[in-house]
């Protein structure tokens, strides 16, 4: 036997013995629809510095003092509204695709919030007591696109507890996947049957909005982002973490696949909070001002979800509804996101296989 083949049986046998984990990471939702439960929720979202990035005294000021007391009650019966038999639509449905994960891996697989229950650090404990050989944890933080208000607030805080609690394994996180290949198939997986069967005007690709100060706060070249109108296509190493190019590349990627023309299709960006300048175009204005467009039959999607949420069902499915046929729509239609469809199961099970393998092209170096 060569050297080059003993290296590969090593390789191998490295790969068989290894024991990891897996942990699906998503944003979070309140214990129940009562507003105290919603005020800690919020509390706890808000008050994240990567969420609401003024310094710490202005911004407990601001979200302890006008923002949670002004929205929480409100915001009770918007969860009220969406609210299911099993809880919150977030967390079932990152329930199931854990369980339905689980059945085509052998690792184990466990799911984690980064607001509320389950937490990061009861997700890595019951691995850890499960598993206590555990050697390698694989985070799926379940967000396609880069932000500081979601993937890296998301990954951030996983590596605290990691370090905090000093858990004996290696930690690694999948990066944003908004243009991977077994991503974009499970979009049009979920789509491709919308398009088929209705006479649509137009798809909107809705977005969740950040603040333009994010983008150009994190924009390591310091000179790129927003500052011409065709930023987002301009090739830069800006784009590595920037949240709208990585949007606009997902909408243009997943037309393109789907034979939709550009004339088409537009972008928006909705859940806007407070008055400074976030990304644009609004999708409330949008919604607003397509039937006057001569836009009266709308698709509309929500790509920066993975599961449908309160964002999706609620905001979109219900008010944006309700603005679009106020404003004159005749049909309205929304695709729902990939929740637990077998294709989204199949892109999941594939990275954590290559992980296994030792492919680390989709691992956050």
């Amino acid at each position: 036997m060569n050297i080059s083949m003993l290296l590969q049986l090593i390789l191998h046998f490295e790969t068989v013995i290894m024991k990891r984990g897996i942990v699906l990471m998503n944003l979070g939702s309140p214990d129940s629809t009562e507003v105290k439960d919603v005020k800690k929720y919020l509390m706890q979202f808000l008050m994240d510095s990567r969420v609401i990035d003024y310094p710490y005294i202005f911004r407990a000021i601001l979200v302890g003092g006008i923002i949670v007391p002004t929205r929480a009650a409100r915001s009770a019966e918007a969860y009220k509204r969406v609210w299911t038999d099993q809880g919150s639509p977030l967390v079932e449905t990152t329930r199931q695709v854990r369980n339905a994960l689980q059945e085509e891996l052998s690792d184990p697989v466990e799911m984690a919030m980064r607001y509320g229950n389950p937490s990061v650090e009861a997700a890595f404990n019951s691995l850890m007591k499960n598993n206590p050989d555990l050697e390698e944890v694989l985070a799926i933080p379940m967000y396609p696109h880069y932000a500081m208000s979601s993937y890296e607030t998301a990954v951030e805080y996983a590596k605290e507890i990691h370090e905090k609690k000093k858990f004996p394994f290696r930690l690694d996180f999948v990066k944003p996947f908004y243009n991977n290949p077994e991503y974009l198939e499970a979009m049009k997986a979920v789509i491709g049957p919308y398009i088929q069967k209705n006479n649509y005007d137009h798809i909107l690709f809705s977005f969740h909005g950040i603040p333009e100060r994010h983008i150009t706060k994190g924009d390591i070249t310091h000179s790129h982002c927003l500052k011409t109108d065709d930023c987002c296509f301009t090739p830069s190493s800006a784009h590595l973490c920037c949240y709208r190019h990585q949007c606009l590349n997902t909408a243009k990627s997943i037309a393109d696949q789907l034979g939709i023309p550009p004339a088409k299709y537009s972008h928006s960006f909705q859940s806007r909070l407070g008055r400074e300048q976030w990304l644009t175009p609004y999708t409330d204005f949008r919604l607003r001002d397509f039937p006057g467009e001569g836009v009266k039959k709308l698709l509309i999607l929500c790509p920066a979800f993975v599961s449908d949420c309160l964002e999706t069902l609620e905001e979109i499915a219900m008010e944006g509804r309700e603005t679009f046929m106020h404003a004159g729509g005749e049909e309205f239609t929304m695709i729902p996101c990939m929740n637990t469809n077998p294709v989204w199961i199949s892109a999941l099970a594939k990275w954590s296989k290559d992980y296994a393998q030792g492919n680390t092209e989709m691992v956050l170096s």
